[in-house]
C-alpha cells in the first residue's frame, strides 16, 4: 500500500473516531463538556494535520513523476527523412524533371537526362513538367477569353458529341387517347486536334545567367502568344487546320439579326438580346471589339439613360443590359455586312486540348545574332457545339 492511500485510511479512521467520540459525549440537552469539547479538537486537530500530510505527498508524488520524464520523446515510427506523407511525385510532375528541364534549356538542350528522354514527343520535343503545363494555362486564360467562357475537354482522340437536331414538342390529348410520338434524330458534332506552334527566342546572355527567372519568362511569352493565337481562331478560325471560330460564317453561331440601319443602335441591342432563347440568357454574355464597345457606350434608352453600366467590382466585366460584357482585339470590327457583337451562352464552344505541351530548342536558326529559339507546341480544337446557344448582330450591307 503507498504512503498516501496509509494516509488517507488513517485519515478517515481518526474522523470517523472522532465523529463517534463527539455523538457519545453529549448530554440529553445534546451539549458536551469543556473537557470533552477540548478532547474533540485535538481528534479534530489530527484529522486536519492528516489532510495536510496528504495534501503534501500528493505534491511530492506529482513532482517526481515530473522529473523523471525523459526530455526527449522516444521514437516510436521511421524517420520522416525531412519529407512528408505525400505520394511521392512522378514522371513530368516530379521535382526532378522540372529541374532537370530548365537544366536543359539553360544548355540548349546539350544536358538532357534519362528522365526527359522518357518525355519525348513524336517530333522530337520533350514534354514540359505538370508545372509548366498548369502554369501555362493560367498564362493562356489570361490572354484568352474563350478559356475562361468556354467548356474545356480532354481528348486522347477524335471526340464526337452527340446533339439533337429535332426537339421534342408536346400535344394536348383526349382523355384515354392515343398518345403520338416523334422520332428524334440526333447529329454528330466532331471535335479533332490541330497543331498550334509557337517561337520565342531569347539571348545567350539571358539563357545562362541563373538570376534570370528562365522559368517564368519562357512560361509568360509561350502564354501570350499561344493566348492570343488560340483566341483569334476561337473566335473567326475557319476550321481548316485550325478551330472554327463563333463568327465565321459557316458553322459558328446563328447569323440572324441585322442592325437597321448602317449603325448600331439601342434597338439592335434589344433585338439580339431577345432573338437569343431564353435557357440560353441565363448565362448570357456579349463578346465585342474595343472599337464597338466606343459606339455601344453611347447608346441611350428612352429615357436618355446610358445603356451601358460600368462594372461597380473591381475584377468584374461591365454590363449591358445587365449581362457582361467581354472584349477581345480579335471580335470582328464594325463593317457593313459582317457580324460585330456576339452574344449568348459560350459554355457551348468546347476546346479540346489533345495530349500534353512539348519543348524544343531551335539553336542554329539565331546562331548569327547569339540567340537561341524554343518552340513550344500543342494540339487544340474548338467548336460551337450548339449555334443555337449564341446569336450574332450583323451590320447591315451598303
Amino acid at each position: 500500500m503507498s504512503k498516501i492511500l496509509e494516509m488517507i485510511e488513517k485519515r478517515n479512521k481518526a474522523w470517523e473516531g472522532a465523529k463517534a467520540f463527539l455523538e457519545s459525549k453529549r448530554d440529553k440537552d445534546g451539549l458536551i463538556s469543556e473537557e470533552d469539547a477540548n478532547t474533540y479538537d485535538e481528534m479534530e486537530k489530527k484529522v486536519k494535520n492528516y489532510s495536510l500530510e496528504i495534501e503534501r505527498l500528493q505534491q511530492m508524488e506529482a513532482m517526481e513523476q515530473e522529473l523523471s520524464k525523459p526530455i526527449n520523446s522516444a521514437i516510436v515510427s521511421k524517420p520522416m527523412d525531412g519529407k512528408d506523407d505525400k505520394p511521392e511525385k512522378k514522371g513530368r510532375a516530379s521535382d526532378e524533371y522540372r529541374k532537370d528541364m530548365l537544366k536543359a534549356i539553360r544548355s540548349n538542350f546539350k544536358q538532357v537526362t534519362n528522365l526527359l528522354q522518357e518525355g519525348v514527343d513524336t517530333d522530337g520535343g520533350y514534354l514540359v513538367p505538370e508545372e509548366y503545363d498548369e502554369r501555362l494555362i493560367d498564362v493562356l486564360k489570361e490572354n484568352n477569353i474563350m478559356r475562361t467562357l468556354g467548356t474545356k475537354i480532354t481528348t486522347s482522340g477524335l471526340h464526337r458529341i452527340t446533339v439533337t437536331a429535332t426537339k421534342p414538342a408536346a400535344l394536348w390529348v383526349e382523355e384515354g387517347g392515343k398518345i403520338p410520338f416523334s422520332d428524334a434524330t440526333f447529329g454528330q458534332i466532331t471535335i479533332d486536334a490541330f497543331k498550334l506552334v509557337v517561337g520565342v527566342k531569347v539571348t545567350n546572355e539571358l539563357l545562362h545567367d541563373s538570376m534570370f527567372p528562365l522559368e517564368s519568362y519562357i512560361i509568360e511569352q509561350f502564354g501570350k502568344a499561344m493566348g492570343n493565337a488560340e483566341e483569334d481562331a476561337f473566335l473567326n478560325g475557319d476550321g481548316k487546320k485550325k478551330p472554327l471560330g463563333i463568327f465565321h460564317k459557316d458553322g459558328g453561331a446563328m447569323s440572324d439579326v441585322t442592325t437597321a440601319g448602317a449603325v448600331i443602335s439601342s434597338d439592335d441591342i434589344i433585338s439580339l438580346v431577345y432573338a437569343l432563347g431564353r435557357p440560353y440568357r441565363q448565362k448570357a454574355k456579349f463578346i465585342m471589339n474595343d472599337q464597338t464597345i466606343a459606339i455601344i457606350r453611347k447608346l441611350k434608352d428612352g429615357n436618355g439613360n446610358y445603356m451601358w453600366q460600368p462594372s461597380v467590382k473591381e475584377g468584374e466585366p461591365d454590363r449591358l443590359l445587365g449581362y457582361p460584357v467581354f472584349t477581345s482585339a480579335y471580335a470582328p470590327i464594325v463593317e457593313a455586312g459582317k457580324p460585330a457583337i456576339a452574344f449568348g451562352d459560350f459554355s457551348y464552344y468546347n476546346i479540346a486540348d489533345r495530349g500534353t505541351r512539348s519543348m524544343q530548342e531551335l539553336t542554329e536558326l539565331y546562331a548569327e545574332t547569339d540567340t537561341t529559339g524554343f518552340i513550344a507546341k500543342e494540339r487544340v480544337d474548338g467548336k460551337l457545339i450548339l449555334p443555337e446557344a449564341v446569336h450574332l448582330l450583323t451590320v447591315k450591307a451598303k
